[in-house]
């Protein structure tokens, strides 16, 4: 045909042209059925018989005949769907099944008929062709294979995304790739990866594991290797085993009992920069299709964004971890009569650091304070607002406030701090020489006790409210509870992050520590790391803060010991506590008859000593040998003004203080102290 019209034949057409339908039906491996419901018979012309791979004389015209062609499963479902089309009122149907052929091979076979009725509309012929569909399926089969090949190229993608989603470290994203998972995601059996580092190549990751060379864990980039050639040239490099062995003799010598058929080098591009360089190692693999490297370049790019992202990650958790370190206690003071052991782990979210802190306070009369603590949220304002209060802890115990005034005051500093941020907190006191333990807690978790034996219990202690809070709303009060810690026994303060596991109550959390204390080594240290362990392995989204201090056995004082407290002008706080001390104290040291007797004097004598003089009162009380076991309680001020007892009078308020003291104390006397004065009294106990 040309565009100027239709060209006229040129020569007669042959002498069967036009071709017969049965002609063009056999050329095309196509036959025709007629088959008669009625009675039964099934005429099938010789095309349709060679489709069916039957020779036309072992035909008898049943359909029974052909049943060995068509396997059972197939047959059931043809005799299904003729079934249905015959009951339905259906004109026809079509269907693809599978024949079995002499030699046993399957093929398959397509057939398209047409359902002939009476004027009742019951069935009574079915016409219809039968054909050979081998070919055609074969090509569909092809396109198939290609939309299977996409789909599963789809899902390698698309998984390994996914894992790599939630990576947020280096070791995260090998993990990632390197795992059986990842390699089987990936098609092949081993993977390389090197970080450029200072103009070399550091190797991270190598599979199987110990299969590479000693020496190229750290290699140039100009050297002849299959990832410093990617580097210099940011193209991938897709290698047979015998390119690898022409372009890398060297390499390939070392490594070619590895059984390695072909291997994919790609380098990891961020922002326009190399940042290092994956390999991926195949076995009975001979080469890459065009479609396998846009896939593997692909995933090159989101391996180097991931990789990137983990780096960026480490290195602002590691400034942060830097800061929060920085306002921790450098060195944990040696205090006399204790051993401690304190440990912070931050949480591995990039900068997502805490305000936890720990803090060590020796005080005088052989006490010391430990302090735990938890500044509202995860970032480097919580960690700012943490050093500061830190500090200001640490100064008003140092002063000599009572816990619940240290406590108090700080709650008031970090609400003027131009901050909305609250804190939780635990404060104890401890006297080493007494075991006396006044704890105070500000919305923070109880301390736990273990004992000598290594059994552990929860401490429940009166609470307050937060720190900040407790100042914003007015309610600065906060509860002193007193504990004693037995010679050899353990405190152990922490922040939620030991405790809290996702998804678990907070209770359960503290029965698990619990029973791992009580499984733990006798060692501080190594109990310290052991807890800090599970902390490492469960990892999580908040930070942990430690304090275990022990009162030591061969410290504690034989028969009894020896306290002070500093007792400041103005807080009535510290007076109620050290009066609360003094009694506690005397019943552990075994006079418990004549406690509430000491108690009265101690308190008689600091308000007399407050009230007229200038300064603070220091209360000690002490144990003294001798052949009769006695208690000495001294009050010392900076007044040289010696006190005079005399009569109050009937309507009288004051004057009544020192004649209390002399009828309820032993022996009691005044003594000069530099430029003040000690008022002391013996109570003897046995």
């Amino acid at each position: 045909m040309c565009h100027g019209g239709p060209v006229p034949p040129t020569a007669s057409p042959p002498d069967d042209w036009p071709a017969h339908p049965d002609r063009s039906l056999s050329l095309n491996r196509m036959g025709s059925f007629d088959w008669d419901l009625d009675a039964g018979l099934l005429h099938m012309d010789d095309a349709a018989l060679a489709v069916f791979d039957t020779d036309p004389g072992a035909y008898d015209g049943r359909p029974a005949s052909l049943a060995d062609r068509v396997p059972r499963t197939e047959a059931t479902r043809l005799d299904a769907l003729v079934a249905g089309a015959l009951k339905s009122g259906a004109e026809s149907y079509g269907a693809y099944f599978r024949l079995r052929c002499h030699d046993g091979r399957l093929r398959w076979t397509h057939t398209q008929a047409r359902v002939l009725r009476g004027p009742d509309g019951r069935p009574y012929r079915i016409i219809g062709i039968v054909r050979d569909a081998t070919e055609e399926l074969s090509h569909s089969a092809e396109r198939l294979g290609l939309d299977e090949e996409r789909r599963r190229q789809t899902s390698v993608v698309e998984s390994t995304t996914a894992a790599l989603a939630h990576a947020r470290t280096v070791k995260d994203v090998i993990d990632a790739l390197s795992d059986a998972q990842g390699l089987e995601r990936l098609g092949s059996m081993g993977m390389v990866m090197g970080l450029v580092q200072a103009g070399r190549i550091h190797l991270v990751a190598e599979g199987p594991e110990g299969s590479f060379l000693p020496g190229t864990r750290y290699t140039r980039i100009d050297e002849p290797y299959p990832m410093s050639e990617v580097v210099r040239s940011l193209r991938p490099r897709f290698v047979d085993a015998r390119e690898f062995a022409r372009s890398y003799p060297a390499l390939w010598a070392r490594i070619s009992y590895m059984r390695i058929s072909a291997a994919a080098y790609l380098p990891l591009i961020a922002q326009a920069r190399p940042i290092g360089a994956i390999g991926l190692l195949y076995q009975d693999k001979d080469g890459f299709t065009q479609e396998e490297r846009n896939l593997l370049v692909a995933l090159g790019s989101s391996i180097a964004q991931s990789l990137q992202r983990a780096m960026l990650l480490e290195q602002e958790h590691d400034l942060a971890e830097g800061l929060q370190q920085a306002m921790l206690p450098r060195l944990i003071p040696d205090v006399p009569g204790a051993e401690i052991a304190v440990r912070y782990r931050s949480a591995r979210r990039g900068q997502d650091i805490g305000g936890d802190w720990y803090d060590v306070v020796p005080l005088p009369g052989g006490r010391v304070g430990a302090v735990i603590g938890d500044v509202q949220g995860h970032d480097t304002h919580a960690a700012a607002v943490m050093g500061q209060l830190r500090i200001v802890l640490r100064a008003y115990a140092a002063e000599g406030h009572a816990p619940a005034t240290v406590m108090a005051r700080a709650s008031a500093f970090l609400h003027e701090l131009d901050t909305d941020r609250f804190a939780t907190c635990t404060y104890a006191e401890v006297d080493l020489s007494t075991g006396v333990v006044q704890l105070v807690r500000a919305g923070h978790l109880d301390p736990l006790l273990r004992t000598r034996d290594g059994d552990c219990r929860r401490l429940l202690v009166e609470g307050g409210m937060p720190l900040g809070l407790s100042a914003e709303f007015g309610r600065l009060e906060y509860p002193v509870t007193t504990v004693e810690l037995d010679p050899g026994e353990t405190l152990l303060l922490c922040t939620d992050g030991l405790v809290e596991t996702p998804g678990a109550d907070l209770d359960d959390g503290i029965e698990l520590l619990t029973s791992l204390i009580r499984s733990g080594s006798a060692d501080l240290q190594r109990l310290a790391d052991r807890l800090c362990g599970i902390v490492d392995e469960r990892g999580g989204d908040d930070d942990m803060a430690l304090l275990l201090l022990r009162r030591r056995i061969e410290d504690a004082p034989e028969g009894g010991g020896r306290l002070q407290r500093h007792v400041e002008p103005g807080d009535p706080q510290a007076l109620v506590a050290a009066r609360h001390m003094i009694g506690t104290a005397v019943r552990e040291w075994g006079a418990r008859e004549r406690a509430d007797e000491i108690e009265l004097v101690a308190d008689e004598l600091i308000v007399n000593a407050l009230m007229h003089t200038d300064g603070p009162a220091t209360v000690t009380l002490r144990v003294l040998s001798g052949p009769r076991r006695s208690l000495r309680l001294e009050v010392e001020d900076r007044s040289s003004a010696l006190p005079r007892r005399r009569e109050a009078g009937e309507a009288g308020v004051s004057g009544r203080g020192l004649l209390l003291v002399d009828r309820l104390a032993d022996v009691w006397g005044v003594e000069p102290r530099g430029s003040g004065k000690c008022v002391w009294c013996e109570f003897t106990t046995e």
